[in-house]
């Protein structure tokens, strides 16, 4: 992972190219009709600006933890940049949502903005925890996710969108197992394997129910209008999970000797 650049410069570049780019692709845009937009559209864009928003206070959240732990100023910057990147990510959803006809969402249940501890546990478990299933479990399986949505999408903003959430989600994978690989270099190594071989099964399932709801797997259909708009299949999405858990769960937990297969195996009891 890269050392992340000056906060104010990157906060600088990203607007002024944000405010070119929007008028490039305002100018150009218009002349040219959208695809109809569904409610499906609408709501699919609608969860998205909701879990970027929610992603960005949770990020914030394990940042602090990892000051106050003392970690590697690289992690912290590079969780300090995640946070931007999430924000970002929702404001670009919500340009989607409102090109849409979406209206005003309702507002984030605010005991979902932050992370918990557990009872008197020490502070770099309950970080590994949070990293785990949010980075390495979350956001590696997005960046296929968001690959797959980007093939299909047609409509510029919505493009322009998954093009820059795609590219961020990189990252931010990168992060979660440069985080683990962090911890499991500390004193506290033993317990952090003990915690995430312990706890990997349910946060497999939990990763299940999410990607493969019940019934997922006949929904397999969509209209053409639907995926220019960056949808696809509630079927694409687990598939895609299944396909991550051989390519990219497995060797990673295996480099750092955690058997997640057999962690895959028993989320589905």
């Amino acid at each position: 992972m890269t050392e992340a650049p000056d906060a104010k410069q990157d906060g600088a570049t990203d607007a002024a190219q944000d405010s070119a780019t929007d008028a490039a692709q305002a100018s150009r845009e218009r002349p040219s009709p959208l695809p109809p937009a569904s409610d499906a559209v609408r709501g699919e864009w609608g969860r998205r600006i909701e879990a970027e928003y929610r992603s960005a206070a949770i990020t914030q959240h394990l940042t602090l933890w990892l000051i106050q732990m003392g970690a590697s100023p690289d992690l912290i910057d590079d969780g300090l940049r995640i946070v931007k990147d999430e924000l970002a990510h929702a404001r670009l959803s919500h340009r989607v949502h409102v090109l849409a006809g979406g209206g005003a969402l309702s507002p984030l249940r605010r005991e979902t903005l932050g992370l918990k501890g557990h009872g008197d546990e020490p502070l770099e478990l309950s970080v590994a925890r949070a990293g785990v299933e949010i980075f390495c479990l979350g956001e590696t399986v997005a960046v296929p996710l968001f690959k797959v949505l980007r093939e299909g999408c047609a409509v510029p903003a919505a493009r322009r969108a998954l093009d820059r959430i795609l590219r961020d989600e990189v990252r931010h994978r990168d992060f979660g197992w440069t985080l683990l690989r962090y911890l499991l270099e500390l004193p506290c190594a033993p317990a952090v394997r003990q915690l995430v071989e312990r706890e990997l099964p349910a946060m497999f399932a939990r990763l299940r129910r999410s990607y493969m709801p019940a019934g997922g797997a006949q929904r397999a259909t969509l209209s053409d209008d639907d995926r220019a708009w960056g949808l696809m299949p509630v079927a694409r999405y687990g598939e895609i999970l299944e396909r991550a858990v051989e390519r990219d769960y497995v060797p990673r937990f295996a480099e750092h000797r955690i058997d997640a297969r057999a962690a895959w195996r028993r989320s589905a009891a």
